[in-house]
């Protein structure tokens, strides 16, 4: 009778100690905006960005951003986060005009369920929209969504990249046994132009010079091989200092070479917005139209 009431009892201490450290368990949330923005937690005004809570309990919350001022055209943001134990969920959003135009990214991160190799943890990426170059510490790793494993602990960058967005980078800490959740919202990019539009824009140029024409039959060769569509374009500078020449006429094709800003190729075929280049060892290859502009003869 004393065995049972002693392993009752130490059953009930185990229980109450496990189940009050859950209801205890707690991590912290940072939020920062620009512009500066009313916090929402749960629908719960709790103060103004930068804002930071460091023992919320565990949990999934709903956030809302209203950016200051009443006259403002700034647009408001919502969203979800997780809260998970002795970790840091962040939030950081740039409000633009529009949902199109702003941009920002949630890191969360969770202790990995397998055991990690050595001093390593992980890092996963989604994007919105999906499809996004994913760069980590200036190193091309892939398409987003994407899951990295076996990253050495300590601070790295990471950074994702999508035409006609506009890039995020973010410098996160990597530790040992967790993985850190990355998700990005890209803007758009509303001063983009393709070369397609670029192009364009030469035919109608040139259609408008051939109309004022009017030399003598002879002349005409001459004067049409002046006025010949280019089919010459030169790489553009870019946050990483080159360009990645591809397989395909996708971000999904296999990198073949790099080029240089400043250099020039010749093209043959434009496919949704890459150019299939000619390099100067006779090789070929996919080159993306948002770093790239058209050479006029």
């Amino acid at each position: 009778m004393v065995i049972i009431l002693v392993v009752g009892f130490l059953g009930f201490i185990l229980i109450r100690f496990f189940i009050q450290d859950q209801q205890n368990a707690a991590g912290r949330l940072k939020i920062d905006s620009s512009p500066a923005a009313h916090v929402f937690v749960n629908d719960v005004a709790v103060g103004k960005t930068p804002y930071e809570d460091a023992n919320l309990k565990v949990g999934q919350y709903k956030v809302k951003l209203i950016p200051e001022g009443k006259e403002t055209k700034t647009v408001s943001w919502e969203g979800t986060v997780a809260i998970y134990k002795s970790t840091l969920s962040y939030i950081s959003r740039e409000l633009g005009t529009s949902e199109l135009t702003s941009a920002g990214e949630i890191l969360t991160v969770v202790k990995m369920q397998e055991k990690p190799n050595g001093a390593t943890g992980a890092v996963k990426i989604e994007t919105d929209p999906p499809g996004a170059i994913v760069y980590f510490d200036n190193d091309e790793k892939g398409v987003s969504p994407l899951e990295l494993k076996g990253i050495p602990s300590g601070d790295h960058e990471l950074s994702v990249f999508l035409p006609g967005f506009f890039r995020r980078i973010a410098k996160i800490k990597v530790e040992k046994g967790y993985e850190l959740q990355a998700k990005f919202k890209l803007a758009l990019d509303q001063s983009h132009k393709t070369l397609s539009e670029e192009l364009e824009k030469q035919k109608q140029k040139k259609a408008t010079e051939e109309a004022k024409i009017t030399t003598a039959p002879e002349d005409e060769a001459s004067e049409e091989a002046s006025i010949s569509e280019s089919t010459k374009i030169e790489i553009l500078d870019n946050d990483l200092g080159y360009l990645n020449v591809r397989s395909e006429p996708s971000v999904y094709g296999d990198i073949v070479t790099k080029v240089n800003p400043g250099e020039t190729y010749e093209y043959s075929k434009e496919e949704n917005g890459w150019y299939y280049i000619t390099l100067d060892d006779g090789s070929v290859g996919w080159v993306s139209g948002d770093y790239v502009q058209v050479v006029e003869n």
